[in-house]
């Protein structure tokens, strides 16, 4: 079983930043690969990015060039820094990690850009 605690998420007028955390009950260099992803109302679950043990990130394209995935093992933390963020990106940003084959959700952050 993972726990997985996200933590950032607010009101960000169109072009500014954001920093979201996910805290993991265990050592995430345990867990496969790790990721955030969106959701609006009425509208699929979609991926923005992820990061395997090894490091390797991957992006959805809107995210390309101004999003940036990481992970601290010793914290047991992974992060997702937003910049340049646009009203689009508004949505519910979800923690997951893949861990012995399943996976794990975390409650959730809102962020919302508005001006």
């Amino acid at each position: 079983q993972v726990q997985l605690v996200e933590s950032g998420g607010g009101l960000v007028q169109p072009g500014g930043s954001l920093r979201l955390s996910c805290a993991a009950s265990v050592s995430i260099l345990r867990v496969d690969s790790m990721g955030w992803y969106r959701q609006v109302p009425g509208k699929q679950r979609e991926l923005v990015a992820r990061i395997t043990g090894g490091g390797v990130t991957n992006y959805r394209d809107s995210a390309k060039g101004r999003f940036s995935i990481s992970r601290d093992n010793a914290k047991n933390t992974m992060y997702l820094q937003m910049n340049s963020l646009k009203p689009e990106d508004t949505a519910v940003y979800y923690c997951n990690a893949l861990f012995n084959n399943r996976n794990f959700w975390g409650q959730g952050t809102q962020v919302t850009v508005s001006s």
